[in-house]
């Protein structure tokens, strides 16, 4: 494989494209210098990270548009464990919310935020973890190195706009939530709904989330991917609650909203 040549790091800049194949490819030699930087270098990942988020949404909004013109109906994970009532009540509240604001505007908004939000908010609990484990870092390094390593989470967004824009069709069984078992309760639809996360691309992820902090960190190995593991999985398990707290509301009655 060849190497790739990582520029030494330079205060006066702020984008910087070429960290980007020695990050993901380079990872030990990349994150040595991405983790030695003591102020900002987490723009360029972010905002990669913003503009294939952005893209996959107005993409997946177009899609859902279509669909809701010719009459088809986009269902979530889980949807053949629903009762007969929470089916009903999912398909009134699609009904009342097909139009150009739920269709385009607050998906693009929730894509940005939680880019932005969830970049922040692993950057500070792994930080938290690595300093309650005798970590020296700084936030600031902390939030770097994280951004670089959600860079795979980018790729999966392209190969994901490719397949909807060649299939003309919305993505389904996302992840390995093909393979959650058929369970008629409430475990199963969080079970579902955690998988969808679990891919190559996580698995990428963590494993650049590991060597950047063990480059920038005075912990040892041990510790440094005990940190990473626990921040990541637990933020994850945290992520797939909503799907479960939609299940237990399910019954609400939807009224059609002014958009």
């Amino acid at each position: 494989m060849s190497e790739f040549t990582l520029p030494s790091y330079d205060t006066g800049r702020r984008w910087r494209f070429d960290w980007i194949l020695p990050a993901l490819f380079q990872p030990r030699r990349g994150f040595a210098t991405i983790a030695a930087a003591d102020s900002a270098v987490w723009q360029t990942p972010i905002l990669i990270l913003a503009l294939t988020g952005l893209v996959r949404t107005l993409v997946a909004g177009s899609l859902r548009a279509a669909a809701a013109a010719s009459g088809e109906m986009q269902f979530p994970q889980g949807w053949e464990w629903y009762t007969p009532e929470q089916q009903a009540q999912f398909q009134q509240a699609m009904s009342a919310t097909s139009g150009p604001v739920f269709t385009y505007l607050l998906p693009a908004i929730m894509a940005l935020l939680g880019v932005y939000l969830g970049w922040l908010i692993l950057g500070w609990i792994l930080h938290l973890i690595l300093t309650m484990l005798g970590g020296r870092n700084s936030s600031q390094q902390a939030l770097n190195v994280v951004a670089w390593a959600l860079l795979p989470f980018a790729l999966r967004d392209v190969v994901r706009i490719a397949a909807m824009w060649s299939s003309g069709q919305l993505l389904t069984d996302l992840g390995l939530s093909g393979f959650a078992p058929a369970l008629d309760n409430n475990w199963g639809i969080y079970l579902a709904a955690l998988l969808v996360y679990v891919d190559v691309y996580l698995i990428w992820h963590i494993l650049l989330l590991g060597v950047g902090v063990r480059s920038g960190d005075n912990l040892g190995g041990p510790k440094a991917w005990t940190a990473v593991l626990i921040t990541v999985l637990g933020l994850y398990a945290l992520r797939a609650l909503p799907a479960l707290a939609a299940a237990q509301f399910s019954g609400l009655t939807v009224i059609r909203p002014f958009f």
